[in-house]
């Protein structure tokens, strides 16, 4: 499991929607959920148009930080998008200190 898992389905056949969630539910414990498909995409979207700190509206009931609305940077790193980012080094630290809080 893990980044090579995620190579794994993103080489993959199947459509993009399939592909990450099956990367949320089966190379995450706990399984993160389904409703979490779109904001990925959106997030993957966003930074592969070099647009990292782009908010991404999270499903009902998600909060990031308080609010209903994550960077695209935060969603990738904490969901382990790496693998459709491209990018070799998908984090770029000049963007991370955007953050604040």
């Amino acid at each position: 499991m893990g980044y090579n898992t995620a190579i794994g389905i993103a080489e993959s056949d199947v459509t993009f929607e399939q592909q990450i969630a099956w990367h949320l539910q089966g190379n995450h414990y706990p399984p993160i959920p389904t409703t979490m498909v779109q904001p990925c995409i959106n997030a993957i979207d966003a930074y592969n148009e070099d647009n990292p700190s782009l908010e991404i509206e999270l499903p009902e009931g998600v909060i990031y930080k308080g609010k209903t609305t994550a960077p695209a940077w935060a969603i990738i790193e904490q969901h382990h998008l790496d693998a459709w980012c491209y990018s070799e080094d998908y984090i770029d630290d000049s963007w991370l200190d955007e953050e604040t809080d």
